[in-house]
């Protein structure tokens, strides 16, 4: 028996679970996610020349809007193989890889109306930041594992040098990611191979931050300074050296205050599709899902806060 959401609806803690997201938050993005398929229609099949009338041929398994949501939120919150994604919906799996890059776009643009999109261009960056009453802002690397590629020179660009949890080392892609103090993932870069550094990320990128901010960051970033910033970062151990107490008592404030980055990052790889190895090979994929797992994260932490400006733990 395939799910869909007519079951699901009134099983609000069933949903959470396969999809990251409650009743009352699935109803209130839907809207959003028909209009983008709306869209996504005109654009495909009310061409000129089409030569089929619409309706024409086999009916779709996902005839319903909301199934067409449930879908591609179960893709992202659990990451099945496409053969599972297929039989859990009742398709095969060319009918589910179909539908999951087809149906990316438009949860993603669906995202991007509701306004819950990161901004991804650095020369907008400043002007988004400052609409930020705080002016104090958190900035971090996330690593996604991917499956090893088979070309020499991306195995050796992709190799990250890191042991992640403990495992072997893995092939990786990075991003930065800037969030404002008690507020949502404001930023996002670019999709880079995991050997490049996390500063080199934000120097090649070119970030500039409102007069007057502060900015928290870990050793990642030692000599990264911004124009017209206050850095905050922890204090680094010198060489053949100790910490002293009045140093080590800094440092504990600082990672009190940067752990907010690290419950961010954590919200958005409740999504598995960012968080397990990435097995999809589609150019520009890995960077589409990341941007839509930010949104996703977004959108949540929109709604648990309702109209309060309160932070909310969402991992």
């Amino acid at each position: 028996m395939k799910i869909n959401y007519a079951d699901l609806k009134h099983r609000s803690r069933i949903l959470q679970s396969l999809t990251g997201i409650n009743t009352n938050e699935f109803e209130a993005l839907l809207p959003s996610f028909g209009a983008a398929w709306a869209s996504f229609e005109a654009d495909t099949f009310e061409r000129e020349d089409r030569q089929r009338a619409r309706g024409a041929g086999r009916k779709a398994e996902l005839a319903l809007l909301a199934d067409k949501l449930l879908f591609i939120l179960v893709y992202f919150r659990q990451y099945p193989t496409q053969e599972v994604q297929g039989y859990l919906f009742g398709l095969g799996q060319p009918q589910a890889n179909e539908w999951i890059h087809r149906l990316t776009g438009v949860l993603n643009q669906a995202l991007g109306e509701e306004q819950h999109l990161p901004e991804r261009r650095p020369a907008k960056l400043k002007e988004v930041l400052a609409a930020c009453p705080s002016l104090e802002f958190l900035m971090d690397g996330t690593e996604r594992p991917i499956n090893r590629p088979k070309d020499n020179d991306k195995q050796k660009s992709h190799y990250s040098g890191k042991k992640k949890s403990g495992k072997k080392k893995a092939h990786t892609v990075k991003n930065n990611i800037i969030t404002a103090r008690g507020g949502k993932v404001m930023y996002l870069s670019d999709t880079y191979e995991g050997r490049i550094h996390d500063k080199k990320i934000a120097d090649s990128e070119g970030y500039c931050f409102p007069p007057g901010s502060k900015l928290l960051y870990d050793l990642g970033y030692q000599g990264y300074e911004p124009e017209g910033v206050m850095i905050v970062k922890p204090k680094k151990k010198p060489r053949n050296g100790e910490l002293s107490v009045e140093d080590k008592v800094i440092n504990r404030a600082v990672s009190s205050m940067r752990v907010e980055v690290e419950h961010q990052i954590g919200g958005v790889k409740r999504c598995q599709i960012v968080a397990q190895k990435f097995r999809n090979r589609v150019v520009h994929f890995v960077d589409d899902v990341m941007e839509t797992a930010c949104g996703l994260h977004n959108f949540r932490l929109s709604h648990r806060r309702g109209s309060t400006n309160e932070p909310v733990a969402i991992a």
